[in-house]
This record gives structure tokens, C-alpha cells and sequence, in this order.
């Protein structure tokens, strides 16, 4: 128990820090959240939280978007935590579900900013297919679209 409480907080506390985004960022991870808890199909869809020495580190989840296409969400690793491999076993667990859930595709959203992401996605085979210039989270953003036919 807890488990998604502590993803909406980390997601607040990180995103603030790092990216100076303001509350309504904490509010969509909260959103997202809610929305899984609220009847999440459990043979498609999964939330996966990483701990080093018992402490949690990181998080992702998978979510159906349509009959043959899943959606990868809340991907955080915690600063302690990076260069150690874990964003990179979060987001394998995602694509291996999604396989074995019978999806033909994964899509993501992320921004510009977040370097290390957008490599991890790079290496592992995500291709960006769109995105936007705007200002979300009390900040200027550059919002992209990925995807990984699987």
C-alpha cells in the first residue's frame, strides 16, 4: 500500500526540482493514477515500481489506449538512482507485458527536455512521430509522441 501515493509525490517533488513544473503536473500524475485504480484491466495493463535495498526508485506502468495499442506512462527514476539501469528494466517490463497482453504497439508521451529518457527511448527502438511547442506545468515545453511497433 502507498505505492501509487508515492508515484504521484515523487512525479510532484523530481518534475519540481529538476523542471520547475508546478502543481498541475503532480495533479495529472494524480489523475493518471486515479484513473488506473478506478479499474484497470489486470491482464493488459500493470504498474511496476523499482526498489534498490527495499526503498522504492523508480516507477512505470502500461495502460490499454486502444484494442492493439498500449500506452507506456509515469516513467520516473529517482536521481539517486540513475545510470544504474533501472529506467531501462522499467521500461523492458513494459514492452515484454505488452507483448505477452497481445499489443501491437506501445506509444508514449514525453518532452524535450528530458534527455535521458529520450535516449533510453532512442535505444530501445521508440520512434518519435510527433509532438508540440506549448507551455504546460507553469513552464515553456516542447511535448513529444513516441511509439514502438512491437
Amino acid at each position: 500500500m502507498g505505492d501509487f501515493g508515492w508515484i504521484v509525490w515523487r512525479h510532484g517533488v523530481v518534475y519540481a526540482a529538476e523542471q520547475g513544473w508546478d502543481e498541475r503536473f503532480e495533479g495529472l500524475v494524480a489523475r493518471i493514477m486515479a484513473d488506473f485504480t478506478r479499474g484497470h484491466d489486470a491482464a493488459r495493463e500493470r504498474c511496476w515500481i523499482a526498489e534498490i535495498e527495499g526503498e522504492p526508485v523508480g516507477s512505470v506502468m502500461l495502460v490499454g489506449l486502444e484494442d492493439r495499442v498500449a500506452k507506456l506512462r509515469v516513467l520516473l527514476v529517482e536521481p539517486r538512482a540513475r545510470g544504474r539501469g533501472v529506467g531501462r528494466a522499467l521500461v523492458q517490463a513494459c514492452i515484454d507485458f505488452a507483448r505477452g497482453a497481445g499489443y501491437e504497439k506501445v506509444v508514449l508521451w514525453t518532452n524535450s527536455a528530458l534527455a535521458a529518457a529520450r535516449g533510453l527511448y532512442i535505444a530501445m527502438g521508440f520512434i518519435r512521430v510527433g509532438g508540440e511547442i506549448g507551455e504546460d506545468f507553469g513552464a515553456a515545453t516542447a511535448s513529444e509522441t513516441w511509439e514502438l511497433a512491437l
